[in-house]
C-alpha cells in the first residue's frame, strides 16, 4: 500500500486527467494511504492478542488480500480512465464494481473477526483495552457506512432508469457527485457526503489508540495523567465522544447537509457533544481521593516495653 501510494503519488503529478471533478489519481492516492494505516494498526492490535492467534492470522491475511485485489481494480480502472466505484457504464465496468463490492464486504468480515479477538483478550491496562476496543468497534462502523454509498440516490431511484442507468451509487447526498470541494478531501461543499463519517469513523482504529499513547508520554509532565484510573477514564469519554462524532456527521450527511455549512440544529447537536466531553474530561481529571490508614491501637511487642502499630 506504501508502493501504491508513492505511485499514486507520481500519478498526480505526471498525470493531468480529471474524472468526477478530481484529479485521476487522487482517488487511489487516498485509499492506499488509508490502507496503509489501516493495515499497520490492525497487525499491532493483532498482536496483542493472547486468544485466537491463528484465527486471528487467517482473519488479518484475508484483509491483505482483500485491500491488495481493491486497490489493482481501482489504479486498473484508472489506467482505463474510467471511475472505479458506482460504475454500471459496460457490462465489464458493473462486473468490476461487484468484485470490488465483494472484497470489502470480506474485508469488514474479517475486520470483525479482529474485533471479537479483541473483545475476547485480555489486556493488562484497562486503558488500552478500552482503546483498542472501541477503536476497532467503532472503525467497523465507519466501514459499514460505506455500504450507504453503494445505494442507489433519491435522484437516480426518481429516473427510473436503473437498468439502463451508467452510475449507480453516489457519495454526494442531494447533490451530483463531482461538484465544488474542500481542496485535499475531496469533500462536497453543495451537499452532504458519506466519505465524511466514513472516513471519521474507520479512523477511530488509528485515532483512540493514538489518544492514549499521548496520554502515556504526557504522564511524566502532568502528575494527573501518571494514574492509571484517570487515563481509563479520559479514554473512555474520548470514546463516547467519538462515537456521537460519527454519529452527528453522519446525520448532517445523509441530511444533504455540507460539513462546512451546518444548520442550526447541526450546531445545537455539536454544541451539546462538545459540551458533554468537556464535562466528562473535567469530571475524568478529579482524582480519586486517597485512602486514608486508620493506625491501629498500640499493643505490647515484648517484654522491652517495645510497640508497633
Amino acid at each position: 500500500m506504501a508502493l501504491a501510494a508513492l505511485v499514486s503519488a507520481v500519478g498526480l503529478v505526471v498525470d493531468d486527467r480529471i474524472l468526477v471533478g478530481a484529479p485521476i489519481w487522487a482517488k487511489p492516492f487516498k485509499f492506499s494511504l488509508s490502507f496503509t494505516a489501516y493495515g499497520l494498526t490492525l497487525a499491532w492490535m493483532l498482536a496483542q492478542t493472547t486468544w485466537g492467534r491463528r484465527t486471528g492470522w487467517w482473519a488479518g491475511n484475508v484483509v491483505v488480500l482483500t485491500a491488495l485485489v481493491e486497490m489493482v481494480l481501482v489504479i486498473g480502472q484508472v489506467i482505463r480512465g474510467k471511475r472505479s466505484h458506482f460504475n454500471a457504464e459496460t457490462a465489464f465496468d458493473a462486473n468490476l464494481y461487484t468484485v470490488m463490492g465483494l472484497t470489502v464486504v470480506a474485508l469488514w468480515a474479517a475486520t470483525l473477526v479482529i474485533a471479537v479477538l479483541l473483545l475476547r483478550t485480555r489486556l493488562a491496562d484497562r486503558a488500552t483495552a478500552w482503546a483498542i476496543r472501541g477503536g476497532a468497534l467503532i472503525a467497523l462502523v465507519g466501514a459499514g457506512l460505506g455500504f450507504l454509498m453503494a445505494q442507489p440516490t433519491a435522484e437516480q431511484r426518481a429516473a427510473g432508469n436503473l437498468d439502463t442507468a451508467d452510475v449507480i451509487g453516489a457519495h454526494s447526498v442531494g447533490v451530483p457527485d463531482g461538484g465544488p470541494a474542500m481542496p485535499l478531501t475531496g469533500w462536497s461543499t453543495t451537499g452532504g457526503d458519506l466519505r465524511i463519517p466514513h472516513f471519521v469513523g474507520m479512523h477511530a482504529l488509528q485515532l483512540l489508540p493514538l489518544l492514549l499513547i499521548a496520554l502515556v508520554l504526557l504522564a511524566p509532565r502532568i502528575a494527573r495523567l501518571g494514574d492509571a484510573r484517570v487515563r481509563l477514564r479520559l479514554v473512555r469519554v474520548a470514546t463516547v465522544g467519538y462515537a456521537g462524532l460519527v454519529a452527528l456527521t453522519t446525520w448532517q450527511a445523509l441530511r444533504g447537509q455540507p460539513l462546512i455549512h451546518p444548520d442550526a440544529a447541526t450546531l445545537i447537536a455539536a454544541g451539546v457533544l462538545l459540551a458533554a466531553v468537556a464535562a466528562g474530561v473535567g469530571a475524568a481529571l478529579r482524582t480519586a481521593p486517597d485512602l486514608v490508614s486508620v493506625p491501629a491501637q498500640a499493643e505490647p511487642a515484648s517484654d522491652s516495653k517495645e510497640f508497633t502499630a
